[in-house]
């Protein structure tokens, strides 16, 4: 599914415009991006959880070359399923 595709279908079960839920997923986007970039949690219960992973650095090992290199400690995002998602998923709802 795009872009396009999620603005369609949120119009059709909303009942409202195109325009409007293209803006409601924009605001949402911008609003979840946000409170990650701050290191917050998104919690959505029964849907999902997103939150920031902090990889610690590490040497690593360059494979061309063998040479050992530091990595930088990186963030990354963890999204885990809630219990409504994985079911429907599923097929048991």
């Amino acid at each position: 599914m795009t872009r396009d595709d999620l603005v369609r279908e949120m119009a059709t079960v909303g009942e409202i415009s195109k325009a409007k839920a293209d803006a409601a997923l924009r605001a949402f986007i911008d609003g979840v991006s946000v409170a990650l970039a701050r290191g917050e949690d998104v919690v959505l219960t029964g849907f999902m959880k997103l939150s920031v992973k902090v990889r610690a650095a590490r040497k690593a090992r360059n494979p061309q070359t063998g040479e050992i290199i530091d990595v930088a400690e990186k963030k990354g995002v963890r999204f885990k399923p809630g219990k409504s998602l994985l079911d429907k998923v599923q097929g048991k709802v």
